[in-house]
């Protein structure tokens, strides 16, 4: 009897993770109430045996948990791509290694996408947790997303899931000069070829540490990221003239350096113009 392919495949890059809140990830996804799944996880820590038999412990008791690793470090695009390639699923969840999924993620996610066949990418909102417990809400509708991202990502990685047909027929993938910002650059190149949605509620909660990529590598990130919207932009004339008549909606923007620290919009704080810290009550 041919094996069964996994309607979706889940797909982790780990990287010195914490030992603790790796698991408490695995875990999420295991309990899932959609069940028919693939678990790839990919280290590309190679001499982390601590975090390699964490992730081996749980493959040996759930045959869906994939272990593999790489060789040497690759970094995280490369390692994102290995798994692309590696997923035997029909549907692409993402999901970072210390984040967790609510119980529901999947279930709601392979529905919608089920029932919506001209939407490629299905997403949701972020709880954060740890030095913030804000909700990061995004745009509903495909029009919405698409308007706003003349200005930033607003499409939630980690809560992501693909319809894996539309990379592999349009031969896209991650592209590593846009590193730390190429999940942007992945929704701005899909854009041409198929629709957009996020589910408005919470699927992942955001662990938020201070310590987190997009902190770290705020410079690269935007460099990487006014690179994506001004292409953007000039490729969607239409779609950034629409962004321009909201524009009046930001407030305020404080930067350090020449980096983005704060902005004002709609009412909310963001740290770094992505990050909502708190809403105002103006009187």
């Amino acid at each position: 009897m041919p094996k069964k392919t996994p309607r979706v495949s889940v797909l982790t890059p780990i990287y010195n993770t914490n030992p603790t809140h790796l698991r408490e990830m695995i875990e999420s996804i295991l309990t899932q109430t959609f069940t028919d799944f693939e678990f790839l996880i990919l280290n590309d820590s190679p001499d982390n045996k601590e975090i390699e038999k964490i992730v081996l412990d749980y493959a040996k008791h759930d045959k869906r948990v994939k272990y593999a690793k790489n060789e040497k470090n690759m970094g995280i695009t490369p390692s994102r791509n290995k798994l692309l390639k590696m997923a035997a699923g029909e549907y692409l969840a993402i999901f970072d290694h210390d984040d967790i999924s609510v119980p529901t993620r999947l279930e709601k996610e392979v529905a919608y996408l089920d029932s919506h066949p001209h939407v490629g990418v299905v997403s949701g909102w972020l709880q954060y947790f740890g030095l913030d417990n804000s909700v990061c809400e995004t745009p509903e509708t495909d029009a919405d997303i698409r308007v706003m991202t003349c200005d930033c990502c607003y499409v939630a990685h980690t809560a992501a899931m693909i319809r894996k047909s539309v990379l592999t027929d349009n031969n896209i993938e991650y592209e590593e000069f846009y590193t730390p910002a190429e999940d942007y650059r992945l929704w701005a190149r899909l854009a041409d070829f198929t629709h957009f949605y996020n589910i408005q509620e919470t699927l992942v909660k955001y662990r938020w540490t201070g310590d987190n990529t997009s902190c770290k590598q705020n410079n690269k990130r935007e460099i990487a990221r006014r690179a994506i919207y001004l292409e953007f932009r000039d490729k969607h004339p239409a779609l950034y003239d629409e962004f321009k008549k909201m524009s009046p909606n930001t407030m305020f923007r404080l930067r350090l350096f020449g980096l983005p620290l704060l902005k004002i919009k709609n009412n909310k704080v963001y740290l770094f113009e992505f990050i909502p810290v708190f809403k105002i009550m103006w009187r």
